[in-house]
């Protein structure tokens, strides 16, 4: 019974160590130095342009169905 109670005590103790030891090291990673040379900035402003883009070929689109619309009228 003790054996078994020093084996699951040695396996907890281990185990909390370790979850520790992780979580500390986790805390201690810093992405700034990885992520501060990126530029999103372009991305986004291209991304808004080609929306742009479609948005007015949907407006003429639906401007030239009105026109015609008109027109067989």
């Amino acid at each position: 019974m003790k054996s078994k109670i020093k084996k699951y005590a040695a396996v907890i103790g281990t185990s909390a160590t370790a979850l520790v030891v992780s979580a500390q090291s986790h805390a201690a990673w810093d992405y700034s130095t990885l992520t501060d040379g990126i530029d999103f900035s372009t991305i986004a402003t291209g991304v808004l342009a080609v929306a742009a883009m479609l948005a007015a070929v949907y407006a003429g689109i639906k401007g030239a169905r009105v026109v015609l619309g008109f027109l067989r009228s």
